[in-house]
């Protein structure tokens, strides 16, 4: 097993967590209701094929993470995680930066693939609404070396986070043909 790597403050990490849920929630949802006029000389839909494209690499990165930590390879799956969680912060980033800059794209199509559509955008929503806490929390036991407690919780975090993921890129391709 690894040593950890920050010392454990359970209160400290709490109010980090939580704050950083909070504020990570209300900034998406405020920004995304605000559209910023700019002429950046390129299509900003680019900021959307650059968060499936982040999505789909988290998705491979998640389960390269699995497969590290079933094979007891700790040091890969750390290094894995990590490179996960920087990645979905830039995809925060970046999806911002998509809603703030595009107007919101209707789905266009109709029938049952647009059921299918729905169900997949608001299931993705409402997971990646509510998954920040959860990922934090178990990277924060992780990273104290409370390795029980990091893999119970992981067991609820990893497939609602590889779900969001995955959801993610399958949203964009449903919803891509329709930017305009």
């Amino acid at each position: 097993m690894l040593s950890p790597v920050i010392q454990k403050n359970d209160m400290k990490a709490g109010i980090l967590i939580v704050g950083l849920s909070v504020v990570v929630f209300v900034a998406v949802a405020f920004l995304s209701r605000i559209k910023v006029e700019a002429d950046l000389g390129f299509d900003v839909h680019v900021f959307a094929t650059l968060n499936a494209s982040i999505n789909f690499t988290v998705s491979v990165l998640l389960v390269l993470a699995l497969v590290a930590v079933k094979k007891k390879m700790y040091e890969a799956h750390k290094r894995l995680m990590g490179a996960s969680m920087v990645l979905s912060g830039l995809f925060l980033v970046s999806y911002i930066a998509h809603h703030l800059l595009s107007d919101s794209t209707s789905y266009g199509g109709d029938g049952p693939l647009k059921t299918i559509y729905y169900i997949i955008l608001i299931s993705h929503i409402f997971l990646a609404a509510i998954i920040l806490p959860f990922i934090l929390y178990t990277a924060y036991r992780g990273l104290t070396a409370e390795f029980a407690r990091h893999k119970k919780i992981a067991k609820l975090t990893w497939p609602i986070w590889f779900y969001v993921s995955v959801s993610g890129v399958l949203v964009y391709l449903l919803i891509s043909p329709y930017y305009q």
